[in-house]
């Protein structure tokens, strides 16, 4: 909270040590997702001999429920209860996940660790985004969101780059986990007594500059029914469902290729680090620039970039279709927060954040199921051209549903 004797500023510069320290605990939430991305396939047949497709990306259909859900019901609870309350329960719920992977005697209990690990992702970053949301005003949400997207994702690839380097050299079980158990400790001190709640700054907003109308019904307008918050949603949940392809097919069609663990590590970390190293540049772009278009073509290039995933074979080209992922990705990512944002009161950010990143997520659930089931009854290349194909109509749904909205200066 701020000082009592002085007035609440909204701004970057006005809150920068309470930012940083956000995108400091985001980064950790990034680190944690970012353990079992490159090296999952590997565990799972390692120590529980799963071979199917389908069976395998079961942990990312319920991660996805998971997330979403919780996603969902973290606006509501944080307006109840306070965005630094969810964020220190979230990485309470955390703290289990590192131990089940070292000591599941089942593959049932590592999808019981993707609902923790989900629940734990919806909480923390739904608070850290609304957080820096709330401090920094309208003038730099998309650069404040591309910020927290590059801290969160830069991690996750980091994470997935050194969790397969230990699995490689010490045993694909139980090293790497041992790092989550680091993760999730400091991550819960930061957020225990160094993070600050931020009602003071909502309250303040909603007072003196929000000039939008509140929403008659939060989730059916932002679900589908205002057009702005409808393309957006929906884009949300496309770039998920193919980022939920990539998440449990990249590796596997790396293996099958023959790429060696540390070559996998690297390519399956390339695509996340772009993703959160552009969002820099691309969140200062959504502050400046027409967002619609950056949707747009953000989800083009995704669509192109997988296409390509079923031509590629060596390991340039998987590297280049991973960079052209990230930079698509990117493009997008803090765009559809801070076009969120620009649509909602104040008083209603939270909860319509909450309920875009439920369908969002939800995306994860979706693009498994489809992507499984495709794969193991048609192919692998017939499910990724089917999410490149949905991905590429998501980029015209954007292109004739959203109005065009001038940015902020």
């Amino acid at each position: 909270m701020p000082h009592p004797d002085r007035p609440v500023q909204l701004g970057l510069k006005e809150n920068l040590q309470q930012f940083v320290l956000l995108i400091i605990v985001n980064a950790f939430v990034g680190a944690m997702i970012g353990i079992e991305r490159s090296i999952l396939p590997e565990f799972a047949a390692a120590k529980f001999n799963i071979a199917s497709t389908s069976v395998l990306l079961s942990f990312i259909v319920i991660f996805g429920i998971s997330k979403a859900i919780a996603n969902y019901f973290s606006g509501f609870l944080a307006a109840k209860y306070s965005r630094k309350k969810i964020l220190v329960l979230g990485w309470i719920i955390a703290f289990p996940v590192p131990l089940i992977f070292i000591y599941a005697p089942s593959w049932s209990w590592i999808v019981f660790a993707n609902v923790l690990l989900g629940i734990h992702q919806g909480f923390t970053w739904s608070s850290t985004v609304a957080m820096k949301i709330d401090l920094v005003g309208q003038k730099n949400r998309g650069f404040a969101m591309g910020l927290n997207e590059f801290a969160g994702y830069v991690a996750v690839a980091l994470m997935a780059f050194f969790t397969a380097f230990i699995a490689d050299r010490y045993g694909i079980f139980p090293y790497p986990f041992y790092l989550g158990l680091g993760v999730s400790i400091i991550g819960l001190i930061l957020s225990i007594v160094l993070v600050r709640d931020t009602a003071a700054f909502v309250q303040s907003e909603a007072v003196h500059f929000d000039q939008i109308p509140r929403l008659k019904n939060i989730f059916i307008q932002t679900s589908w029914k205002n057009r702005q918050l409808g393309a957006v949603t929906q884009a949300g949940l496309i770039n998920n469902l193919n980022d939920g392809m990539i998440w449990g097919l990249l590796p596997i069609i790396l293996i099958r290729k023959n790429f060696g663990l540390v070559d996998i590590g690297i390519i399956t970390s390339i695509y996340p680090a772009v993703w959160g190293l552009s969002q820099i540049i691309t969140g200062k772009m959504a502050d400046l620039f027409s967002k619609k278009m950056l949707l747009f073509w953000g989800m083009l290039l995704q669509a192109i970039a997988i296409v390509l995933l079923t031509a590629a074979n060596s390991y340039t080209e998987m590297v280049l279709i991973s960079v052209a992922l990230g930079i698509g990705t990117a493009l997008v990512y803090p765009t559809f927060l801070a076009t969120i944002s620009d649509n909602t009161h104040a008083l209603d950010r939270g909860k319509s954040l909450g309920i875009f990143r439920f369908w969002r997520d939800s995306g994860y659930a979706i693009g498994a199921v489809i992507t499984g089931i495709t794969a193991d009854h048609l192919g692998i290349d017939a499910s990724i051209i089917l999410i490149g194909i949905l991905t590429l109509f998501s980029a015209f749904f954007i292109l004739f549903r959203m109005k065009p909205q001038p940015a902020f200066h």
